[in-house]
């Protein structure tokens, strides 16, 4: 067992929107940089108190074919520069040392939907314009949500380009359909879990290695669904990682909408997440922090937990 832990920060759309007094839109967490830039930074900071040593830009809904989407695509560059300022600030304010910054490569139109992702050759495009300005910034890249092979191979090529360590998180299915999906393919061609493309996750694993992804994890899945991927990513090379959501479902989020439709779970608050996370750990995990609806007091008690039962943290 490794007893070095890395603790991510945890989500910060669903946290922002809580925190803001505006309406959700499309934007999401880019309409709040926009509007209530403070809040950003002061978000950061409080991560970055509850113990998290890596925070992640809040660039989420900052790439061109959603700003392209939904009006604000002369905003780009200024708007990423802005993500940037917030995690810079926010880690001067604190003055913990140690604290690394994640550049975001997210989903380019939407998270989950493989089906509505560009073409390759487009999704390199995309995916160079986000590296060349956050990469003089950040510390390490996260290529988060991958919902395809294609998807996560785009982001990690294109990100490698910087010099700079890459880590690539896959989004696992966890609703019923998909489960159903798994049950059906494990008699036929394959056992272990699959992407939201509904790809297996192994395969995407393998690529991950062959490609030299210097971390994989899996990241905006239900708790219980990174413990079913666990013997699949158990095959993977190297570091390993987990930050989960939680939502109920994730099933009325369609490309273009609001988060304003997802419910988050009444069962998973900070002891009960951090129950998970300890599981992640002992079976190999050593990047670990939350996605949508896990805010500072879940990472707070990851840090509690993980000292207390011996980690370094």
């Amino acid at each position: 067992m490794n007893n070095e832990i890395t603790i991510l920060d945890g989500g910060m759309g669903q946290e922002l929107l809580k925190r803001s007094a505006k309406e959700v839109t499309p934007l999401w967490s880019t309409q709040v940089m926009m509007d209530e830039p403070d809040i950003v930074r002061d978000l950061h900071a409080d991560f970055i108190r509850a113990g998290a040593r890596v925070i992640t830009l809040n660039a989420y809904t900052m790439t061109p074919e959603r700003l392209a989407r939904d009006g604000q695509i002369e905003d780009f560059e200024a708007l990423q520069l802005a993500a940037v300022s917030a995690a810079t600030s926010a880690r001067i304010n604190v003055g913990i040392p140690g604290v690394k910054i994640a550049g975001c490569l997210p989903p380019l139109v939407a998270s989950y939907h493989a089906e509505v992702a560009p073409e390759y050759e487009a999704m390199l495009e995309s995916y160079a314009k986000i590296v060349a300005i956050q990469a003089p910034h950040v510390d390490v890249f996260l290529c988060e949500t991958m919902s395809s092979i294609n998807e996560a191979k785009a982001a990690l090529v294109s990100a490698k380009k910087s010099g700079l360590p890459v880590w690539v998180s896959l989004t696992v299915n966890d609703s019923e359909a998909g489960l159903d999906q798994e049950r059906q393919q494990s008699s036929a061609s394959h056992q272990g879990k699959i992407l939201r493309s509904g790809e297996p996750l192994a395969d995407a694993i393998a690529m991950l290695d062959e490609l030299g992804a210097d971390a994989k994890l899996i990241n905006c899945s239900k708790p219980e669904a990174i413990v079913d991927a666990w013997p699949d990513m158990n095959a993977a090379e190297g570091v390993t990682g987990a930050y989960a959501n939680g939502f109920t479902s994730i099933a009325s989020l369609k490309p273009g909408g609001t988060v304003s439709s997802l419910e988050s779970r009444s069962d998973l608050g900070p002891e009960a997440y951090a129950e998970f996370a300890l599981q992640w750990a002992k079976d190999g995990a050593t990047l670990i922090g939350g996605c949508c609806e896990v805010g500072p007091e879940h990472i707070a008690e990851l840090a509690r937990r993980f000292a207390e039962e011996g980690y370094t943290v």
